[in-house]
């Protein structure tokens, strides 16, 4: 049985490096375009929900672009902590910003998707840049990103940020989410305008507004834990013209402070993620455990065979891995060397996730919960 198992591995994971290599060359980075120096209004909507301790950094690394012909609309998501007071105080600053306090959340939205859409209403600009509130700019991402927009005459461009984090552990958890994303959502077809999948980053979704709301807004999104993602698909399936960057050397965020933090905050779109399906769980469980886990243990198996077809797969999955590392990442490719703890880990985010958000009857996000019924029913 595992032989016939691991054989149909390394069949694909052939597969899948093939199509990674293929896909991932396909990927510009960002660092290499040319600025657009003038051009028309530019309109950055931040959604905020107590993040008194990120917001200024954020905000204060993009009054610096080199960009100028920009806007900002900050909104206050119904914080309990001194955000709406520093977004206040920002408007001191530039003249450009403008803040936006929401106290209520309407029936049927999201918070975040809510305030998101509330700040397009207020939008001047060609383009709506949909950024979250941790994220760091250096000078020239907007100039960049804007002529690579309008070289390509998109309708929307995502760039992956370099994400950083602190610690061994969080360092290859992060690793691992983004290998696996890759191989399971394969974010590198937004490039190409024969498919329909898509892709989107909350780091960096730059839109035409025209496109946006000829879309339907964040109203086809509006109870979807994974907006940014959603925002991507969508609009791509819908036939709009998307194209996904990486940015590792213009924009950075730090995703989780810590791996506790991490598996709180997968809490919210785990589920999401597998389409809040039971065999979706199940399946990821397994297919996680057989291709990332297995083949590390049974190549001490006694059996000949089974032991270098493990010794197969562990190649071709770390050669992938490697690519995949090396692309879309700042991180050493030797993290590979403890994968399989990881990809336990991972494991482990995926039941907890599931859990909790059976346990409560959906999820909990900044503060709110939101119930499962709701979740589906907008699936």
């Amino acid at each position: 049985m595992l032989t016939i198992l691991f054989s149909l591995g390394i069949l694909v994971w052939i597969v899948f490096l093939f199509d990674g290599l293929i896909g991932l060359r396909k990927i510009d980075p960002l660092e290499k375009e040319k600025d657009l120096e003038i051009g028309p209004l530019l309109s950055v909507v931040v959604a905020a929900r107590n993040e008194e301790k990120q917001i200024a950094a954020s905000i204060l690394s993009q009054l610096e672009q080199t960009y100028k012909n920009v806007e900002w609309i900050l909104v206050n998501d119904r914080s309990t902590d001194t955000t709406g007071t520093i977004m206040e105080e920002l408007t001191k600053r530039d003249s450009r910003i403008r803040v936006i306090h929401i106290e209520q959340l309407p029936e049927g939205w999201l918070g975040k998707n809510n305030a998101l859409y509330k700040g397009t209403l207020q939008a001047s600009g060609k383009w709506l840049l949909f950024t979250d509130a941790d994220i760091k700019y250096e000078q020239q991402a907007f100039a960049k990103a804007l002529h690579y927009f309008e070289r390509n005459q998109l309708d929307h461009l995502t760039a992956a940020p370099n994400l950083s984090a602190k610690g061994f552990w969080l360092k290859t958890f992060v690793a691992f989410f983004l290998f696996g994303f890759s191989y399971f959502k394969r974010p590198w077809l937004a490039n190409n305008p024969k498919s329909k999948i898509g892709t989107g980053i909350g780091a960096f979704n730059l839109v035409l507004k025209e496109a946006y709301e000829t879309f339907g807004t964040h109203e086809k999104i509006k109870m979807r834990p994974d907006d940014d993602l959603q925002l991507g698909m969508k609009m791509k399936k819908a036939g709009y013209r998307q194209r996904i960057v990486t940015a590792l050397h213009l924009i950075e965020v730090e995703w989780y402070g810590s791996l506790k933090e991490a598996f709180i905050g997968l809490e919210k779109n785990t589920f999401a993620g597998l389409h809040y399906r039971i065999s979706m769980i199940i399946f990821a469980i397994l297919g996680v455990f057989i291709t990332n886990v297995l083949p590390f243990v049974m190549i001490f198996s006694g059996n000949k065979m089974v032991a270098l077809l493990s010794i197969g797969n562990i190649v071709l999955c770390g050669i992938l891995y490697v690519v995949v590392i090396k692309k879309l990442t700042l991180f050493s490719p030797l993290m590979f060397l403890v994968f399989p703890i990881t990809a336990l880990l991972f494991i482990y985010s995926i039941i907890r996730a599931s859990f909790l958000t059976f346990k409560r009857g959906g999820i909990v996000w900044r503060g709110t919960t939101y119930r499962l019924s709701e979740l589906r029913e907008k699936e």
